[in-house]
């Protein structure tokens, strides 16, 4: 029995480096990819894994994991790839709000790290005593190096060294059966035209996604850039937490990624005056707006960092863009390529690990035995569709929600930033976080804690306008309530009803 496994594998080996052909192509070997290539072979499937560049990527994103992406990485198979790598537990945010900070952890939830949810009754102290969950932190490149070397232990798949430059049609119907790509030759160093067939192909090749164009009609909106800095030694005030600072123009994110290395993130919204030429541009922002906001332990790192390096800080763009239904035979975009949210939660690879289980669990040879069956194929793609709405709807909503709150470019904006950070010292934090955390999948606990923020912010205005101001006030809750719904409403209804 295992002689004729082995024969198969050979076999299949074979048919992926001598002829290109595989039961899945995945064309970008990032987070999502990788996962889901691992996922996919571990089910058996022959899968031939595409990168157009193999190096050790260097990438200011997708450098911090919230535990529920955590999760869904151990649910793979593949949590040994947080490990080794120097990555740092991360158990909560520290929430800056001009000076005033409060510290918030993830919260203990039942069940959620293995432990039977009969064994912890809320309240008693096993339910106090029950370990936190934990986010985790780390060098982008080193976790993608981790993956792609899973990926390359594994017997069922093949990973090339190309890059792929369009898909390939059939004759007589539209069915995706491959993908064209150009390949470097080791000899000459010119660029040869390679084919891959797949019976499923799936395109993850990220926020710069050149096949996003020709299959998704809806383009990313782009309102902001994060800068970014790597602060050595940096003294954080809350050790083993991310930290989000309100104070400058706009939001600035820290997170330690290495024992000795943390990353700021500095949003930097477009058009904004503060950055202009006339004001020094982006590093006279940072030097003259963001330094002072900055809690003073950080401070001499973060200008230290400045005077490091003179050039412009590189940067990464923050984009929205909304899921969308896959309709085309033989083909399938996702990750980033076809979903993306403001960093400023860092949801990303959350996002990206929870859509692999829910992908894996769809197409497993239980349900699909064929791949080829674009029928089952497409059923299985719109069941993924609304079944991925439950978690990724929270994450998406919540990033785009909290970065208007927190950049606040308007009067009644600011009102609703200081309502969150005064719910939030209130003690309001156990759900809040959860739902930050990707593990609490429920959207409506992400409305009732929002719009109790927009009323503690009317309430917040009330008192410090007066009471007395009676047609004032209830003008002034109106604005608050009309911008909290238009902050939040538009992009729910996007992520969870269509």
């Amino acid at each position: 029995m295992s002689e004729t496994i082995a024969v198969a594998v050979d076999e299949l080996l074979e048919r992926r480096t001598k002829h290109h052909e595989a039961d899945v192509v995945v064309v970008g070997a990032g987070v999502f990819g990788c996962a889901v290539a691992h996922a996919l072979a571990d089910q058996g499937r022959s899968v031939i894994l595409l990168e157009r560049w193999l190096k050790e990527p260097n990438r200011i994103v997708g450098e911090l994991m919230q535990p529920g992406g955590v999760n869904s990485l151990r649910k793979l198979g593949l949590g040994h790839c947080i490990e080794g790598i120097d990555s740092i537990p991360c158990h909560g945010f520290d929430v800056f709000y001009y000076g005033e900070d409060i510290c918030m952890p993830y919260p203990r939830i039942q069940g959620l790290l293995g432990v039977p949810d009969e064994k912890i009754v809320s309240g008693s102290k096993k339910a106090e005593e029950a370990p936190r969950p934990q986010g985790r932190s780390f060098h982008h490149g080193r976790f993608i190096t981790q993956l792609r070397k899973a990926c390359l232990k594994h017997p069922n798949i093949s990973v090339f060294e190309t890059e792929a430059v369009s898909t390939i049609k059939g004759d007589y119907n539209p069915e995706i059966l491959g993908v064209e790509t150009r390949t470097t030759s080791a000899d000459t160093g010119k660029k040869m035209t390679d084919f891959f067939f797949g019976q499923l192909t799936i395109v993850a090749d990220g926020y710069a996604s050149k096949f996003r164009k020709q299959y998704i009609a809806q383009a990313p909106v782009v309102r902001s850039k994060f800068y970014a800095l790597e602060l050595l030694d940096c003294a954080m005030p809350s050790p083993g937490y991310g930290h989000v600072v309100i104070g400058a123009a706009s939001p600035v994110l820290l997170y330690q990624i290495g024992s000795r290395e943390t990353r700021v993130l500095v949003d930097v919204p477009e058009k904004l005056p503060e950055a202009s030429v006339a004001n020094g541009g982006v590093r006279g922002y940072m030097a003259n707006v963001v330094l002072p906001a900055l809690p003073a332990s950080v401070q001499p790192s973060f200008k230290a960092a400045l005077e490091r390096d003179s050039r412009i800080p590189p940067s990464m763009p923050n984009s929205w863009l909304p899921p969308t239904k896959q309709s085309v035979p033989g083909l399938v975009i996702l990750g980033d390529a076809m979903n993306m949210r403001h960093p400023l939660t860092g949801g990303g690879m959350t996002v990206a690990l929870n859509d692999v289980v829910i992908l894996r669990d769809l197409l497993s040879p239980s349900l699909i035995p064929d791949l080829g069956d674009t029928a089952a194929v497409g059923r299985a793609m719109h069941t993924f569709h609304w079944r991925r709405k439950r978690l990724t709807a929270i994450i998406n909503v919540l990033a785009m929600a909290l970065y208007a709150l927190f950049a606040a470019r308007s009067a009644e904006l600011a009102k609703l930033q200081r309502g969150c950070f005064a719910y939030f010292k209130k003690g309001m934090t156990h759900a809040p976080m959860g739902l930050l955390g990707g593990i609490i999948p429920d959207p409506m606990v992400l409305a009732y804690h929002f719009f109790s923020v927009a009323f503690l912010a009317i309430w917040l205005d009330w008192k410090a306008s007066g009471l007395w101001k009676g047609p004032f006030l209830l003008w002034n809750a109106f604005w608050v309530l009309w911008t909290a719904s238009r902050v939040f409403l538009p992009v729910m209804y996007r992520e969870l009803l269509v």
